[in-house]
């Protein structure tokens, strides 16, 4: 069993602390919670400014068919995000991360 963790910025002890709370990053608003409670960790930062971004996303789902589709990525994208953040890891979503990075809070 291979305990690698593909985690660039933070520490174990913040990953390890923070791991709940930077899960609650890809659940709709809720990214707010660990992106204005948790400023001192880049661990929960990293994974709130990747929700921020799905969580604008969403919004496209409004729209009929297209939308529909993205909404589902979301979902997908969203899923996988909690379980890779529960599992201490730092995924970099294609695209989102790009984005995320840009972002200055």
């Amino acid at each position: 069993m291979d305990n690698k963790k593909t985690i660039k910025p933070g520490t174990d002890r913040d990953i390890e602390d923070n791991k709940v709370m930077a899960a609650f990053s890809y659940i709709w608003i809720l990214f707010l919670i660990p992106l204005l409670l948790k400023k001192d960790s880049k661990f929960c930062q990293f994974h709130a400014k990747q929700g921020l971004i799905l969580f604008l996303l969403s919004f496209i789902t409004w729209f009929p068919v297209l939308g529909w589709l993205i909404g589902l990525a979301i979902i997908v994208v969203s899923v996988v995000s909690i379980v890779k953040t529960l599992a201490g890891e730092q995924w970099e979503i294609p695209f989102i991360y790009d984005l995320s990075k840009k972002i200055n809070l």
